[in-house]
């Protein structure tokens, strides 16, 4: 019994959010190196986007874009307009953890939205930090782990559509989005961000819809904010 107590005391309730969550979001890793993969990406550029780029969502914009026929420059503005948010978050949790300036670095490239999530859910800064550091790394460790591991199963399933693969990306989406949308105003961004995506797709070239709906709800946040103050 004593043995484990110290396990159990380090075990703290950020803690073991940090790492359900890291397991939970580590698994749609599989996804994208399947997707990456049949993208046109190989095993080893699927595993390096993942380890640097860090952002599921930029992610799979990029290779949203590619696979569609994109071109590379529509592709990186794509994911650059969605890893946006993360310079947002970045600023918040620099407020609340105050890390040391060397560990700043570390800390920017692992402040995603799971991440900041569980630090913001804590009281205590303590708790905070220990949410942030467990979720953080534990979503890169496994969110590259099932890249490689998608990657590789994505050369021998072939289409990833036909084990519903993409679906699946789908539906992370669809799951990070959905609690968001707490009032009028988030719904009426969605639902205008939508509309444009969908008039655009058949009208310009891959990746450029998404551009175009970001710049959208940019637009009607900018005049949310006017209108409040």
């Amino acid at each position: 019994m004593t043995s484990l107590a110290p396990t159990t005391a380090r075990l703290t309730p950020a803690v073991r959010m940090g790492l359900s969550i890291s397991v939970a979001v580590g698994l749609y890793g599989i996804s994208f190196g399947a997707l990456a993969v049949a993208a046109g990406l190989s095993v080893w550029q699927a595993v390096a986007l993942s380890a640097l780029m860090f952002t599921g969502g930029s992610q799979f914009a990029f290779i949203g874009v590619l696979s569609g026929g994109g071109s590379l420059a529509a592709a990186t503005t794509a994911a650059s307009l969605l890893g946006l948010r993360n310079a947002v978050y970045g600023v918040q949790i620099n407020a609340l953890l105050r890390p040391r300036r060397a560990v700043r670095p570390l800390q920017a490239h692992l402040t995603i939205d799971e991440s900041t999530a569980t630090a913001v859910a804590q009281v205590s800064t303590d708790e905070r930090r220990r949410g942030f550091w467990a979720a953080g790394v534990g979503v890169w460790v496994l969110w590259n782990l099932f890249t490689l591991l998608g990657a590789l199963l994505g050369e021998r399933l072939g289409d990833p559509a036909a084990w519903g693969l993409d679906g699946a990306a789908v539906a992370a989406f669809l799951g990070l989005l959905w609690p968001r949308l707490t009032n009028r105003d988030a719904h009426a961004i969605a639902i205008a961000a939508a509309f444009v995506t969908l008039v655009a797709v058949p009208l310009v070239p891959p990746g450029i819809p998404i551009i175009l709906a970001a710049a959208a709800s940019a637009a009607m946040t900018v005049a949310q904010h006017r209108r409040g103050a």
